[in-house]
């Protein structure tokens, strides 16, 4: 609310020389004033909110970026308040150019990510970290740009009618506060899912130049010069030029990154809230990629080896009924269905859109032997971790698959947990069997053997395991960023149960692996071993390890 005029105490001369002259009632102006700060303050957050959505997508790592984001953002607000100091002799004018500046800067940022990501993100060396730096800059610009604001603002409305300073604190801070609750929900329910990351945001930036530009031009046009006013005028005219260009250009831009990050080949590119799901290959003999969020979840080169190993060592023994956490793809379930006996196979998928995909699409589909058309094969789209908090299910699993993100992937985290894994014991048969996909073993043995000794943490009995891949080039089963250069050379699986330590085997009576052997399973289970790190403690939901 704001508060009625109170005149300010005696004290030191304000840096201006009197009151603005206003082609408006001062009451009109401290609003216009309070309504720029609410716009404003919208906007800083989505842009805050916008860089932290696309660097976790970049890199995967959400809660590293989203503290790295706001650290620095935060500290260089601290920064801009103090550089603003030097400018409020001009507060008017050094406020237009402010926000004309960050609308640049902030509408702009999201396209620069993707571009340097796109672009030079596989070169290797100290480009791959280009997104990283390039991260840190732009937070801590739009932070220097957002800090400056306040102080600059207070002098403007300090100019309209001078009052306690508190007062006017007050009244800054409280349109500043509901403009970021504004611009906090706006972003992930209305620019997110309606313009996507590169339009949203530059339409972010054009009401912020807009809002700035209006207030300075409109409101305190007699405080500036004719020269400021035009140069003003001009500068502001160019961001919005510079944001339409560039809106006008984003799907082109976008199928251009695209091609960088994918190969030229991408088929089918589905934008589904704040996820990339592309396709390249599957036709004229070409192999089929599946990438969501920029990170190869199936290569066609060798899935067959990744999802052989994954699943017919747990089908070596009962397997009437199985649960597949994720596998969207259907690969997964297109194993569990080669072998006799199987009744009922219940998939619960991450993401109904790549489930779309492997039903609809001809290439995956065919990869998947047209899997989710078979009767006993039931789908359905939740989070895994909910969906086990649910009631037992009678009766119990023979066989569970985890085929899930990786564990270094934050969002995946909790289902790499000690908590996770107990809901998955209660939902096993006696002798029944999990398996779970616990990422490369040469490359991350730190983040295997957390696995299999969160596993042991929850009550399970387990049996580590790893295969080669055919190639350097070879996927790290879900989530790997796309670029062959940087794959590991291996993919790591612990398999589990509640009573006895597993029997790492083949179903004698089931299909043949066209990449498994009975003798190479044990071999890769040595070959694990002989990596093991010993005294590691368990992942839980309070305290991720990975």
């Amino acid at each position: 609310m704001i508060e009625p005029h109170a005149p300010a105490p005696p004290g030191a001369p304000p840096p201006w020389a009197g009151p603005a002259r206003l082609p408006v009632r001062p009451d009109t102006g401290r609003f216009l004033v309070l309504a720029c700060v609410f716009v404003c303050a919208a906007c800083g957050l989505v842009y805050e909110l916008e860089l932290v959505a696309l660097a976790s997508y970049l890199t995967g790592d959400s809660v590293t970026q989203a503290s790295v984001v706001l650290s620095v953002m935060v500290f260089a607000m601290g920064i801009g308040s103090l550089a603003a100091k030097r400018l409020r002799r001009h507060a008017a004018v050094a406020f237009g150019a402010l926000e004309a500046l960050l609308a640049l800067v902030g509408g702009c940022s999201a396209m620069a990510l993707y571009a340097v990501f796109a672009w030079t993100g596989g070169w290797g060396g100290v480009w791959a970290s280009g997104p990283r730096w390039l991260l840190v800059a732009f937070s801590l610009a739009i932070g220097l740009l957002i800090g400056a604001e306040v102080p600059l603002l207070m002098d403007l409305i300090q100019r309209i009618r001078r009052q306690d300073a508190g007062g006017a604190v007050a009244d800054l801070f409280a349109a500043d506060y509901v403009g970021a609750l504004v611009g906090g929900l706006a972003f992930p329910f209305l620019l997110l899912p309606l313009l996507g990351q590169l339009t949203g945001a530059m339409l972010t930036g054009a009401v912020n130049a807009i809002a700035g530009g209006a207030l300075v031009l409109g409101l305190f046009r007699r405080d500036l010069t004719h020269r400021a006013r035009w140069l003003l005028l001009v500068a502001n005219l160019a961001v919005l030029g510079v944001l339409a260009t560039a809106t006008v250009l984003v799907d082109d831009f976008e199928r251009a990154a695209r091609e960088a990050v994918y190969g030229k080949d991408v088929r089918v590119a589905l934008q589904t809230g704040a996820r990339e799901i592309a396709l390249t290959g599957g036709t004229d003999g070409r192999p089929l990629d599946l990438y969501v969020d920029g990170r190869l979840r199936v290569s066609g080169r060798d899935e067959d080896r990744y999802h052989e190993a994954l699943v017919h060592p747990a089908m070596d023994g009962p397997h009437a009924r199985v649960l597949v956490l994720g596998g969207g793809d259907g690969l997964a379930v297109r194993e569990v269905l080669r072998h006799p006996g199987v009744r009922r196979v219940d998939v619960v998928a991450l993401d109904s859109a790549v489930v779309d995909l492997a039903r609809r699409d001809p290439a995956l589909s065919r990869l998947n032997d047209h899997a989710y058309g078979d009767a006993r094969v039931h789908v359905s789209t939740a989070d895994p971790f909910r969906r086990l908090r649910g009631p037992a299910p009678v009766p119990s699993y023979d066989v569970v698959i985890a085929d899930l993100p990786a564990p270094g992937i934050t969002a995946s985290t909790k289902l790499y947990s000690e908590e996770f894994y107990g809901l998955v014991r209660r939902d096993l048969a006696p002798g029944g069997r999990l398996v779970v996909h616990a990422g490369p073993v040469s490359a991350r043995p730190h983040v295997f053997w957390t696995v299999e000794a969160t596993l042991r943490a929850a009550g399970l009995r387990t049996t580590p395991y790893r295969v080669e891949g055919r190639d350097s080039g070879s996927a790290d089963g879900p989530g790997r960023t796309a670029g062959a250069s940087r794959a590991p050379r291996d993919w790591g699986f612990v398999l589990a149960s509640r009573t006895a330590r597993p029997v790492l085997g083949l179903d004698p009576r089931g299909p043949r692996p066209a990449t498994l052997t009975q003798r190479s399973l044990r071999a890769e289970q040595r070959a694990a071993e002989t990596t093991r790190i010993g005294g590691l403690a368990a992942s839980t939901l309070v305290h991720p390890r990975y």
